[in-house]
């Protein structure tokens, strides 16, 4: 066991705040989740219409088009340029389904206190997008994850654990609420960009708060980065743009004559996820895997449509019970670490390595190359080490 190599810092103070989030029962509450912004208001969401692109051609379909860094998808430049936003999604069943989720080009999911698991979305095309969320609070191996993208981490508080980060100048977050409950670490920084919102209910402009209904919007987030004084462009110092390692568009990676090939169009991660039962079924036909919890189909309402993903990484990761509340810290810097990959209907398996807060997490096969994802979106799956993915 690598207890002096946590990059986490477990000697924070032995008093915890706040009380745990999620369950099996899914009952108990982060008192973050419930404190109130400063101020903004709802409005319903509007459909958003979507033009496919030529995403095999290696030609832009358009002039100032580029590469997307999160999918290798044609996107335009100037979204490019913009960092993205890092947001906090919850798995509870109550919570589902959820706006923008369907958008992130990647896709984290990791386990929090409680047997529960918390998602991050990594959004790059943001800023027009009218509903986002609901948005729930953050843990400190989330921010680090985001930093890999040099985004804007949106939650609704966090517990004590998370302060040393946020607090940082390097890191720009976004937060409905204080870190660290009444008697708060870290403020509530660029709170005006959150709302309230019942969307069984969209008329009810004063919704009682509760852990479902907190929102934001890209207009709201805009207007409070600018306040800020946040850069929106990516920052040079801070922004790898060679992310992950794509395979030709044209010339997808099959895996077949990769080293430990198998045959994986059935990938269940019950027994990492042991609550949400996380699952994903492969579609020949589209070349993704379907996402569901709790055995149904995890939809994003602006799409309307079951999250869908090209890639698939699992990372096995060293893990610890932080006190007696229950609160984990993940290992998030490490290098030869076990994990697998899946595209295209199968799977090998793989090593990572994550060398500092920004640098991107590196993946490898069996013979110390780089893997080559396929063009498209990418869902990473932090496992508990000796917690193993059931394929068929």
């Amino acid at each position: 066991m690598k207890k002096n190599k946590l990059i986490l810092s477990l000697s924070l103070a032995a008093i915890l705040l706040l009380s745990a989030c999620g369950g099996d029962k899914q009952t108990s509450v982060h008192p973050d989740d419930l404190a109130e912004p400063i101020g903004g208001e709802s409005t319903a969401p509007e459909e958003t219409e979507t033009v496919p692109e030529d995403t095999l051609s290696e030609v832009p379909p358009a002039e100032g088009m580029v590469r997307s860094s999160l999918t290798n998808e044609w996107i335009d430049g100037d979204v490019a340029n913009i960092r993205p936003i890092a947001v906090m999604f919850p798995t509870d069943k109550g919570s589902q389904p959820q706006y923008g989720i369907g958008l992130a080009g990647v896709l984290y999911e990791c386990m929090e206190e409680g047997g529960m698991s918390r998602q991050m979305g990594i959004i790059e095309d943001w800023q027009e997008l009218e509903q986002i969320g609901n948005i729930r609070s953050c843990r400190d191996y989330y921010a680090y994850w985001s930093m890999e993208w040099d985004s804007f981490l949106v939650h609704w508080g966090g517990p004590f654990y998370l302060a040393d980060v946020v607090n940082r100048s390097d890191v720009n977050n976004l937060s409905g609420a204080t870190v660290g409950g009444g008697n708060a670490v870290a403020p509530a920084v660029g709170s005006n960009a959150f709302y309230r919102w019942d969307q069984n209910n969209p008329t009810n402009s004063n919704p009682t708060a509760n852990i479902h209904n907190g929102f934001t919007n890209g207009e709201k987030l805009v207007e409070q980065i600018n306040k800020l004084g946040y850069q929106m462009e990516h920052r040079d110092a801070y922004y790898e743009p060679n992310h992950f390692n794509f395979a030709p568009a044209s010339e997808p990676n099959t895996l077949e004559d990769a080293k430990g090939s198998f045959e994986a169009t059935e990938v269940d991660l019950s027994k990492i996820f042991t609550t949400t039962k996380t699952s994903f079924t492969y579609d020949e036909e589209t070349g993704t895997y379907w996402k569901y919890l709790y055995g149904d189909k995890q939809i994003d309402v602006i799409t309307g449509e079951q999250l869908a993903f090209t890639n698939i990484i699992i990372q096995d990761t060293y893990w610890e019970k932080r006190d007696d509340k229950g609160y984990l810290i993940f290992q998030v810097h490490d290098s030869g670490r076990s994990g697998y990959y899946f595209t295209q209907g199968r799977g090998i398996p793989i090593t990572w390595t994550k060398e500092s807060d920004y640098a991107p997490t590196r993946y490898y096969d069996l013979d110390g190359n780089e893997i080559q994802l396929n063009t498209g979106h990418t869902y990473i799956g932090v496992a508990q080490e000796g917690r193993e993915p059931i394929y068929k």
